[in-house]
């Protein structure tokens, strides 16, 4: 399989002509959503569905109809590493105060618009993440996909005024009896071509295990019971609003009818509108930023996380961290989010500060 770090070779278009087909069929998903006019065979979830595959069958954590059966497809993986080039995003201070506010961000250089939050570094990239998704993965099986990991590498922080370019490639499919996860891995340029942001984004499609595996797998940044046996370094709560999904729904162009819908999201199987995955991992970089790196976002170097159960608005989150060694000289913690009832939200969480 050719290495992503070095294939810089554009689809021909023959490929184009069959990214523009399956976006088309993408859009006509979404629509059936946004209109309601889903049946069985259109099974939704997203980051806060249960998606531990290791540990139980990806399913909806509250009871409702089941996910469909396996699905005699397979996935592209004769697109794995192909670039997809994404268009050119300038960063606005306006966008990345917002993204601040969505999040109950209140680090004064956030909310100043002085730098973006590192979260911020998923806005620019829907479009490029779309076309690279559309590459690989069987326009049929989208509505059965959950947000499983995303790992975020920070070269340099976002500063608003920079414009940025993004490119995707798919990297890996994993095939197992459960559904098959599919592994994307981001980068983000700025407009001198140096390396911003790069991150690993984790889908898996429940019931979906025909094919073949290739590919490479995420980077590992498992939690052990080691690190957890220790004494906490720190230890955050927070509380998530009524009203979180619809103003992270706005500031980051993340418009699922799961996070807005209450009708939508109890036809899928949810129990009600859930908090975006991505706006719960936000809530754990304050916690990281404000706790591990002295309030200085600049110095976060990586932030991993695993999403292992929904958070709901109006729900109280508490993130703990532990000490775990050190990677070249950066200080390397663990995490785990937890909701009010103690159910482990988000689990094999990492962060790396640099030293």
């Amino acid at each position: 399989m050719p290495n992503p770090a070095e294939v810089t070779e554009p689809p021909d278009l023959t490929v184009l002509d069959e990214l523009e087909a399956e976006l088309a069929d993408i859009e006509a998903a979404v629509e059936r959503i946004e209109s309601g006019t889903i049946d069985e065979s259109d099974r939704v979830a997203d980051a806060g569905d249960d998606v531990d595959q290791d540990e139980r069958s990806a399913r909806p954590v509250q009871s409702g109809p089941p996910p469909r059966e396996e699905q005699p497809m397979g996935f592209g993986i004769d697109k794995l590493g192909l670039w997809t080039e994404g268009p050119e995003f300038k960063v606005d201070a306006d966008r990345t105060k917002a993204y601040a506010a969505a999040t109950n961000d209140t680090l004064p250089a956030h909310v100043n618009g002085e730098v973006a939050p590192p979260v911020f570094a998923v806005v620019p990239i829907w479009d490029t993440m779309a076309g690279a998704m559309a590459g690989i993965v069987p326009p049929e099986v989208l509505m059965l996909v959950v947000h499983g990991e995303q790992d975020m590498r920070f070269h340099q922080p976002i500063v608003p005024g920079s414009v940025l370019t993004s490119k995707a490639a798919p990297i890996g499919v994993h095939v197992k009896p459960n559904g098959t996860s599919v592994v994307v891995k981001v980068e983000t340029h700025d407009e001198g071509g140096d390396l911003v942001v790069e991150q690993y984004m984790t889908s898996f499609f429940r019931g979906v295990s025909d094919g073949d595996s290739a590919g490479e797998e995420a980077p590992a940044h498992k939690l052990d019971a080691a690190t957890t046996a220790t004494e906490p370094v720190a230890s955050v709560s927070q509380k998530l609003d009524t009203d979180q999904t619809y103003r992270y729904a706005e500031a980051s162009g993340d418009q699922m009818p799961i996070h807005l819908d209450e009708e939508i999201a109890k036809s899928v199987g949810l129990p009600g509108i859930i908090i975006h995955g991505l706006c719960t991992m936000a809530f754990t970089s304050v916690a990281a930023v404000q706790e591990l790196c002295a309030g200085d976002s600049a110095k976060l170097r990586r932030l991993a996380v695993r999403f292992s159960r929904p958070v709901l608005p109006g729900q109280e989150i508490t993130t703990t961290f532990w000490a775990a060694g050190n990677n070249g000289g950066n200080p390397v913690f663990g995490f785990e989010t937890r909701n009010g009832d103690g159910d482990v939200v988000i689990k094999d969480g990492l962060v790396e500060v640099a030293g």
